[in-house]
């Protein structure tokens, strides 16, 4: 079963010293620094070529363009005015999902589609349709598959919304950020609350059942006051789901994040008053807390997931998805398999001459060792639950799953943020905003990388 008391309810002076930890975000486990380039395209289409008839999966497609930077991205992406090479980009996606569509054939059901970026909205009307057809044409999708696409508001217009319902889409995930101008000015991302309003109002009218808002803290002029008024103008078009994420400020990974003025962040201690006040705002209007950084409204698919204990984590955040497959598709992205992780070449050019040249963009991975499967199972649990069972850790993986259980009793001694209730071990109240330090306890690779990581809250 799911943890059920609320997260981020801890006094800062008792988790002060912790705040500025670096650490993962645990969307995957090895984590994207730990891959190699010994995971080759060959082994990947044998890892697809292997995929159980009747499986069901997820699909992910990159979309790897916006037609205006934002300043505290850190997505794959690049800055383009020209729709030239997203033409020519569309051209090699097609390759790819007709190689992979090679692979698999119709064994697989589609159950999941998730289109990211970049901006996804950059598509033309008719590409978004064609980008459609194509999919459904290459795969075979479940009659009740959840379609899901990330939009940049600034980019929507009448065409746009009837091509997204044309496409399918089921579930829409809208970038907001912060309503402050001040803020928007900051980071080069300026969108109005009503122009907001009107593309929520739009979706809704086309029969788009679920609506996703992505919210930020920690951003440059931030205030808990500005923040709120956010909150309270975010709650107001009645969002299924809230995404509240702290802003990472990796300058040395995005150097358009040089842009914004680092004596503007506030400190890890306002960051976490601000994770706080957001929380509690969201909390106060109805919503359940999902995981470290996600709200849903009861009645949710997120929500009924995290009350039954089937709350997933993946690339895309927390997930009620239940697919153990998930195939990226274009520039960056990342597949999951039953063996281990596959990413493509994360350039653009680059991934275009490898489909033309292969079929298949495979730059480098992982493949998973039994303990690697353990450590994630834990992670994952940890992450999605604040908890995980120590008799589940050894029925599913006997010996390694144990001596798991063994490491946990060590971390006891710790610092108090995991604690041992019965069969259970616990993150504590206080441990909960921390919830990536204490799930970092279990990670193998950690201490022998050398990988930069944004902070803990």
């Amino acid at each position: 079963m799911a943890a059920t008391s609320k997260p981020c309810e801890a006094p800062v002076a008792e988790i002060a010293p912790r705040l500025a930890t670096a650490v993962p975000r645990y969307t995957s486990y090895p984590t994207a620094p730990h891959f190699h380039a010994g995971i080759t395209a060959e082994r990947v289409a044998g890892w697809l070529s292997g995929l159980a008839a009747g499986e069901a999966v997820s699909l992910y497609i990159h979309i790897p363009y916006c037609d205006k930077l934002c300043w505290f991205c850190a997505c794959h992406t690049k800055h383009t005015r020209r729709y030239e090479p997203v033409t020519e980009y569309l051209a090699a996606l097609d390759g790819e999902i007709a190689a992979v569509s090679r692979l698999v054939g119709e064994r697989v059901r589609v159950r999941a589609l998730h289109l990211g970026g970049g901006s996804p909205t950059m598509l033309a009307p008719d590409d978004l349709r064609a980008l459609g057809a194509r999919l459904r044409g290459a795969f075979a999708f479940a009659p009740d598959a959840e379609v899901s696409i990330e939009i940049d508001p600034n980019d929507m217009d009448e065409g746009r919304l009837d091509a997204m319902a044309d496409f399918g889409m089921t579930r829409a995930s809208l970038g907001v950020q912060d309503f402050d101008p001040r803020v928007q000015d900051a980071i080069n991302r300026h969108q109005s609350f009503a122009l907001t309003r009107s593309v929520v109002e739009g979706l809704r009218a086309r029969g788009v059942g679920s609506v996703n808002l992505d919210l930020l803290y920690g951003l440059p002029h931030q205030t808990e006051e500005s923040l709120a008024a956010t909150i309270d103008s975010a709650l107001s078009l009645a969002p299924d789901r809230i995404a509240l994420f702290g802003y990472a400020h990796v300058p040395w990974f995005k150097k358009h994040q040089t842009m914004i003025p680092e004596a503007a962040l506030p400190g890890t201690e306002a960051r976490y008053a601000q994770a706080l006040l957001a929380a509690r705002r969201i909390e106060a209007a109805g919503y359940a807390p999902i995981g470290m950084d996600h709200f849903a409204l009861p009645g949710d698919r997120l929500a009924v997931a995290a009350r039954e204990g089937r709350l997933a984590r993946n690339f895309q955040g927390y997930t009620d998805d239940p697919c153990a497959t998930l195939i990226g598709l274009g520039p960056s992205s990342i597949s999951r398999f039953a063996e281990g992780y596959a990413q493509n070449v994360a350039d653009i050019g680059n991934y275009q001459r490898a489909v033309a040249g292969r079929g298949l963009a495979t730059a480098r991975g992982i493949a998973f060792s039994e303990e690697d499967r353990a450590r994630g199972w834990v992670i994952e649990r940890l992450m999605c639950d604040f908890a995980f069972s120590a008799a589940e850790a050894a029925r599913r993986f006997g010996a390694t799953g144990r001596a798991l259980v063994a490491e946990a009793e060590r971390h006891l001694r710790d610092d108090g943020l995991l604690v041992r209730h019965g069969d259970r071990f616990v993150v504590t109240a206080a441990g909960r905003p921390l919830v990536r330090t204490v799930a970092a306890r279990f990670d193998g690779y950690l201490a022998a990388g050398t990988a930069r990581h944004s902070l803990a809250v």
